[in-house]
């Protein structure tokens, strides 16, 4: 057995040894990256270097960075799927390409973790009309030890990577699977049709290509390699799990929201809800305790933070679960996160205490969303009860509700309930989904509070509700998000050197112990991010505004030296100096003509 302390080691020693310098996790906060509201993978706070600037610790380097993804949050409740997660990650940063990344990855999957090579599988991108087919990456896999029967090319929304924004780097990605259960495939069809039994396990991103603002995709002067190496699969799958949630950083949270339900046995959906609570209040957790500071809110991170909390209490309550639970499962989460991450052992008050205001105040939502809840329905026209108990009883009462909300109804029925009860009985999808998105009932406890009062909810049209709503949130974050990675206008550039003077002013004008807690920049516009009690009054704003310009107008110059730690520090550079740093840091100084140094960082 194999435990993620270990494995962390394991891989960091590995590519160690192969040249890379180790560097820290980042803040799960990006810092001045318009395009994401989280830390989804090791690359992003390596953007600039994989854009051409230089890293102070050179061309190889490798970190388990802690990570937040939104996207597959749907599929939350299954074997694998989570969204708080650990990737283990390596970077070439114009220096070795396909053949060494593929050579590494196999060497290291197969030598140092002992993977067996007859159940490991790959894809790569089968090429289109920007690119071609990555027969390449392909050569690369079979001269390593993978047979071609197991090289599977897939197409570009599969096996292609980027760019992050409209324009900039982004190439073809190969991704490594491992058969957990059956036979070999038979077929490229059979390995995608059977992906419960492929777990992914990691990915080389290889960067050859920068997309244009004409949208061409062009040979980039500097190709970089991009691995992302998941640690909860890697340790499901050597230590032989059916799931993610036996992992030792998951099954003592799993344990204890089992435990806290009083109960031993749960179905499918029941199982479902135990792997989201642990998985969302793990990520919120994490985002808590993060060193940025970010609490429930309705916008931005702080909203996603909400969505995760109040999902959980919904879920729990859906087992059981009464009352304020947050904390107990927080207390575990911490205890098996401090030590690959000490932030969320120093946060932990800011933790516990913003997960019971938010339980509290989606309490109250729940109470109100009963009393809306109880006066829709008293509009509605319940099935005589005797009708209602004879179709609860039967096997078949699905399908009879499905085939009415279908729009299919047997006038034949045996259980003697006219067309016109059903219609009086219909909770409609808007009615559900307004229950849904202002008071946070899931469909299921709508469900469970209809039937308590003999009627039926609309799941189609309410699905169809949840739907639009979710493409218009997306095509608003899309929009919001514009931009990119790559968006190194000299607007934006401008701007993140206003950052460093904008915390240098309210260094010495408003209070020394002020820090940057995050930024969003893009050409439009900055927004600065930093701790305080009290909100700025006006005064203190224009204060702040009149010391930028001032060293704006002075015509002061920017420096960048590359110093040791050490060195930065006696040379009085600001800094949080937490792990992210590596032994050799950038120091930048902008100083008037005249010698005045208005910020070092």
């Amino acid at each position: 057995m194999i435990t993620s302390n270990e494995l962390r080691e394991k891989y960091q020693a590995f590519f160690e040894k192969n040249g890379h310098a180790r560097i820290g996790s980042a803040s799960l906060i990006p810092e001045n990256d318009p395009t994401v509201l989280f830390t989804t993978a090791g690359m992003h706070p390596l953007v600039p270097y994989l854009m051409g600037e230089t890293h102070p610790l050179g061309k190889r380097l490798v970190n388990v960075q802690k990570c937040i993804r939104t996207g597959d949050i749907d599929e939350v409740g299954d074997k694998w799927h989570l969204s708080f997660f650990e990737m283990m990650g390596h970077w070439s940063l114009g220096d070795y390409f396909k053949k060494e990344a593929i050579q590494m990855s196999y060497e290291f999957l197969t030598k140092v973790l002992g993977l067996e090579k007859d159940k490991l599988s790959v894809t790569v991108f089968e090429g289109d009309k920007d690119a071609v087919q990555d027969d390449e990456a392909a050569g690369y896999w079979e001269e390593a030890g993978i047979p071609e029967n197991r090289i599977h090319y897939l197409n570009k929304k599969e096996n292609w990577w980027g760019p992050a924004g409209e324009v900039g780097p982004c190439g073809p990605d190969t991704e490594f699977f491992y058969r957990m259960v059956g036979e070999e495939e038979k077929s490229t069809q059979d390995f995608v049709s059977r992906n419960q039994d492929f777990p992914e396990i990691g990915n080389d991103v290889l960067m050859q290509y920068n997309k244009t603002k004409s949208g061409k995709f062009e040979e980039s002067k500097q190709k970089n390699i991009d691995n992302g190496t998941g640690l909860e699969r890697v340790i499901s799958v050597l230590n032989g799990y059916e799931n993610t949630f036996e992992i030792d950083t998951l099954k003592p949270i799993y344990d204890k929201v089992k435990e806290l339900t009083k109960k031993k046995d749960f179905s499918d959906e029941e199982v479902r809800s135990l792997r989201i609570v642990t998985d969302h209040l793990r990520a919120a957790v994490m985002i808590l305790g993060d060193d940025k500071a970010v609490a429930p809110s309705n916008v931005d991170q702080g909203y996603v933070l909400r969505k995760f909390i109040r999902r959980s209490i919904r879920h729990a309550r859906l087992l059981g679960i009464g009352g304020n639970f947050c904390k107990s499962i927080a207390e575990i989460v911490i205890d098996v996160m401090k030590d690959p991450y000490i932030e969320v052992e120093k946060n932990k008050e800011f933790i516990f205490s913003e997960l019971l205001k938010e339980e509290e105040k989606f309490s109250v939502a729940l109470r109100k969303g009963m009393e809306i809840a109880k006066r829709l329905f008293e509009t509605k026209k319940p099935i005589p009860e005797e009708k209602f108990v004879k179709v609860m009883e039967s096997s078949e009462k699905r399908d009879f509700f499905v085939a009415y909300l279908k729009g299919k109804y047997d006038p034949n029925n045996p259980y003697g309930i006219t067309k016109e009860e059903l219609n009086a009985s219909l909770v409609t999808g808007k009615e559900a989904f307004k229950l849904y998105q202002s008071y946070g009932f899931p469909l299921e406890m709508i469900d469970e509070i209809a039937t308590e009062a003999r009627l039926i909810v609309d799941h189609f049209n309410f699905r169809k509700e949840v739907k639009e709503h979710q493409d218009t949130s997306r095509k608003g974050a899309e929009q919001n998000f514009k931009g990119g990675l790559a968006d190194a206008k000299e607007e934006t550039t401008k701007l993140h050197t206003v950052t460093h003077l904008t915390l240098a002013a309210m260094k010495e004008l408003i209070d020394k112990d002020m820090e940057q807690k995050g930024a969003n920049i893009n050409a439009e516009r900055m927004r600065f991010d930093f701790n305080s009690d009290e909100r700025l009054t006006d005064e203190q704003l224009r204060s702040i505004e009149q010391w930028v310009n001032k060293a704006i107008t002075s015509e002061a110059e920017v420096q960048m030296q590359v110093l040791t730690l050490d060195e930065a520090k006696k040379s009085g550079a600001h800094g949080t100096f937490d792990a992210k740093y590596g032994d050799k840091v950038k120091v930048y100084t902008i100083a008037g003509k005249d010698g005045t140094v208005y910020s070092k960082e």
